[in-house]
């Protein structure tokens, strides 16, 4: 109790103070409020005295309360189109885990190529690749999917932190794992649930559209070379004692046949799975909306009973993640049609001045990545800093297109940095595979590599796509 009301504490206090501060020239009472409000919420989301969707909410009812916005206005982030596109991205994943086609696909792929560790490893990666080319939920992914497998095969070879053997294979699967997805999490626009906050920042602040297949082919040449290069350096410089591991195929093999054949539900869930994706990357061909083409696709499972509407109702962390997906495009969005971050730019441009913009660009996206020190979630980091960023670059002269991509992957990646970096990072680190030391000096080393690939061979490949 002592500590929950510490931590309303330090969240009152800062919004409080904030409010005491006379606001700056040209920025009205109702903006400051506004901003006062929003970085209470921030570190209410960070802090956690309760649930950070009744962080947001609370945030919600106080900006309407105190007039910073109308009523209206306040609740006009849960009508946002991305945000009922996350939502029902959330409701495919109880399917995928319901029907346990998720489980099928990542077996079979163990069953392929899981005889080596590093093989073994990628099994599991290429099923997080499928499933986070529709589902947003990394927690989904990771806890649902992926992490019970690659426990229980770190358990046939006796690798437990138990008993002080993490290092025959559990310590590099685990570290592995993780960085590989934070990677998956910047390649698709539905890789974690912040992406679609990202990307209506980039279509209100920069008019620029990043849909499902801009996102896509812009990471996946970057991507690619990121997911080939990371786990290489983490099996040599931190190698596992178990280089050959033909029992995770017998495992395969075993489990799979404990499934038996494709059954009814997985089929349909099949179907609509390629079929959602399909018309997502041909958006601009048939032009219908991304968030319809899920909804019909949720209305698809509901009419064939592969989800009930009780699996709807019951998917409490969907409903958890509109609350506050909504509340904080509500708040982000107020505040940009505001003066605060243009005179945030201004101020931060005339420190820059004189600056080339390419310089600019460094300095600033390599502060906006290692911020995420400071955050326990890419949201966190995304709502308080993405649009200041991105405002302050441009206004030294970094093109809008080039800028936007490099903030948007670069909040991704800055993910693997710490064991709080995202949501599927404390569980990694909780199952006790690996060290805080290890984790933190991978991480480091990882953020060296990704942001070296990103910046040098992404610059290069946006370039010849025309995006900048």
């Amino acid at each position: 109790m002592q500590r929950a009301w510490a931590k309303w504490l330090t969240v009152l206090t800062v919004g409080v103070l904030f409010t005491l501060i006379p606001p700056p020239e040209g920025v009205t009472r109702e903006a400051w409020t506004l901003l006062a409000i929003f970085i209470a919420t921030i570190v209410g989301s960070i802090v956690q005295p309760i649930t950070g969707a009744g962080v947001v909410l609370l945030g919600v009812v106080a900006v309407a309360l105190f007039r910073a916005v109308p009523i209206e206005k306040a609740l006009s982030g849960y009508a946002d189109k991305f945000v009922w596109l996350v939502l029902a991205a959330f409701f495919i994943s109880r399917a995928m885990i319901k029907t346990g086609l998720g489980q099928r696909i990542a077996l079979i792929f163990v069953r392929l190529i899981g005889r080596k560790t590093l093989g073994l490893g990628y099994s599991l990666v290429f099923t997080d690749f499928i499933l986070a080319s529709f589902i947003p939920s990394t927690g989904a992914r990771s806890g649902g999917i992926i992490l019970p497998i690659a426990r229980s095969v770190t358990e046939t070879y006796d690798s437990r932190p138990e008993d002080d053997t993490q290092n025959r294979l559990g310590t590099f699967l685990m570290s592995m794992l993780y960085q590989c997805e934070v990677i998956l999490c910047a390649t698709f626009l539905t890789g974690q649930a912040s992406n679609v906050i990202i990307a209506g920042f980039a279509a209100q602040q920069a008019g620029i559209d990043l849909n499902y297949s801009v996102w896509f082919v812009s990471a996946i040449v970057p991507s690619l070379i990121s997911l080939a290069i990371i786990p290489t350096m983490i099996y040599r410089l931190f190698p596992p004692e178990i280089k050959e591991t033909p029992n995770a195929v017998a495992f395969a093999h075993a489990e799979l046949k404990k499934l038996g054949p494709l059954k009814r539900d997985e089929i349909i869930l099949l179907v609509v799975f390629v079929g959602v994706v399909a018309l997502w990357i041909t958006a601009k061909l048939h032009g219908i909306d991304s968030t319809v083409i899920a909804l019909v696709g949720i209305s698809t499972l509901l009419v064939t009973g592969v989800l009930a509407w009780r699996d709807l109702i019951d998917e409490t962390h969907a409903w958890e993640v509109f609350i506050w997906y909504g509340g904080l495009v509500m708040m982000a969005t107020a505040l940009g049609e505001t003066t605060i971050p243009k005179l945030f730019a201004s101020g931060v441009a005339g420190v820059t001045g004189g600056w080339s913009w390419p310089l600019a660009l460094a300095i600033l996206a390599l502060v906006f990545f290692y911020a995420h020190y400071a955050f326990a979630s890419i949201t966190a980091h995304v709502t308080a800093m993405f649009i200041p960023f991105l405002a302050v670059t441009v206004a030294v002269g970094a093109p809008a297109g080039l800028t936007v991509l490099v903030l948007t992957y670069f909040a991704n990646l800055s993910a693997g940095l710490t064991h709080y970096g995202t949501t599927p990072a404390p569980v990694y680190f909780g199952l006790g595979y690996v060290t805080q030391k290890r984790w933190w000096t991978i991480g480091l080393i990882a953020s060296v590599l990704n942001i070296i690939i990103w910046s040098v061979v992404g610059t290069i490949w946006w370039k010849a796509l025309g995006w900048w």
